[in-house]
């Protein structure tokens, strides 16, 4: 490993502010943007070297999996950061074989693709609410480390988190759903069913855990009461766990523009958006 790659490699080992404390907002927002500036490099290199990373997000409703979906992606090109939130199946899909509908969204060459939620929705939602059966349930139990496997020989990377949340902590973040006109999308009549059964999910995250947490494809568990910190410490253990290089880059200088040569500029009614006087803050 070179010395620069040495370099880089401490400074984001030193990035995951995991100490107790208030996280001022103007420390986030700094990291934050260090991070985002390492998530491009790695972009770059992922599709330099024709990279496949296939990222999964779980935890309960609540836990946070949007929020740290939208601090990686939120500075990257959805080309190559792809996100991935299957509605529920439909009929035919239903009727097919359960992993089908997710291999069609696994990464080609040059992509990461980030699910929020996957194929666990069998061990989870699907299990506690009772859209499938007990058998099916440990069928796929038994089945998914080896599509893993297969997913990981075939070339691609697999990370799994899980976004663990407290009761009291899912509950503020419920409740702020309610009246929130931002948020009201968020608590669907399913939400609140699963809500009601926390201990069946507890249950349900234990059973995956034990059967799934393999050596090819582990679980990595970041704790998420506090939104900023789990966002900062999930983006810094994905750049530890894809290995990069920042590429050369030449400077860049914007060309000469060309000279009008006799160009004006036409007299159209264009159809302006009103702009809006603000009160001032």
């Amino acid at each position: 490993m070179s010395a620069t790659k040495k370099a880089r490699k401490a400074e984001i080992d030193e990035s995951a502010i995991a100490h107790d404390g208030k996280l001022k907002a103007k420390d986030y927002d700094r990291e934050l943007a260090r991070l985002h500036g390492e998530l491009v490099k790695l972009q770059q290199w992922t599709v330099h070297k024709g990279l496949k990373v296939c990222i999964l997000f779980e935890g309960r409703d609540g836990a946070g999996k949007g929020g740290v979906i939208k601090a990686i992606t939120e500075r990257v090109s959805p080309r190559v950061f792809r996100v991935v939130a299957l509605p529920a199946p439909t009929e035919r899909e239903k009727s097919q074989m359960y992993i089908q509908r997710y291999i069609p969204h696994l990464p080609a060459a040059g992509e990461i693709v980030i699910f929020d939620r996957s194929w666990y929705n069998r061990a989870g939602v699907e299990r506690v609410m009772g859209f499938c059966s007990e058998e099916q349930v440990k069928r796929f139990l038994q089945m998914a480390p080896a599509v893993e496997k297969a997913m990981i020989d075939s070339g691609i990377m697999v990370l799994k988190y899980w976004l663990e949340v407290n009761e009291e902590e899912q509950t503020r973040r419920l409740e702020s759903r309610i009246d929130d006109g931002r948020k009201t999308w968020k608590l669907s009549p399913m939400d609140l069913k699963s809500y009601s059964r926390w201990y069946d999910y507890s249950r349900a995250r234990d059973e995956m855990f034990k059967a799934t947490d393999t050596s090819w494809a582990p679980w990595f568990v970041i704790h998420s009461d506090d939104k900023k910190r789990a966002r900062l410490n999930a983006i810094t253990h994905i750049l530890r766990h894809i290995p990069y290089e920042e590429l050369p880059r030449e400077k860049v200088k914007l060309p000469d523009r060309q000279k009008a040569h006799g160009y004006k500029d036409l007299d159209y009614p264009y159809k302006f958006v009103p702009e809006l006087t603000w009160p001032s803050t």
